[in-house]
């Protein structure tokens, strides 16, 4: 029983220990989506397919309607909302896509 105690120790230390800071960006990010009436996606969803906007924009030959079209298959929702979607990610998760669209550098030249 004392062996077992000595193992559950540790685990239950590793159990307690404080929590991952949260990130900014990705809070950001969901407020923005509860804003603009699409925060009843999954956050954890929301946060893993945001993410992955910025990586299919940097494929060769992707532009912003190709990656909405996928993004809205991920989400189950239509065009129009996913399109939003991908607009705000875009803006708040790859911020240095927005400054290359403002100076006429393409996506695949962003990584």
């Amino acid at each position: 029983m004392g062996a077992a105690l000595a193992i559950a120790a540790p685990a239950t230390a590793t159990m307690a220990a404080a929590p991952a800071q949260a990130d900014p960006g990705v809070d950001v990010f969901l407020s923005a989506l509860d804003h603009y009436r699409l925060g009843d996606i999954d956050p954890a969803t929301a946060v893993r397919v945001g993410e992955q906007v910025c990586p299919m924009l940097s494929e060769p030959g992707q532009n912003m309607a190709n990656v909405a079209a996928k993004v809205a298959d991920e989400l189950g929702r239509p065009l129009g909302p996913a399109t939003m979607f991908t607009g705000l990610a875009i803006q708040l998760m790859c911020p240095r896509a927005v400054s290359a669209l403002t100076d006429g550098v393409p996506f695949s030249f962003i990584r």
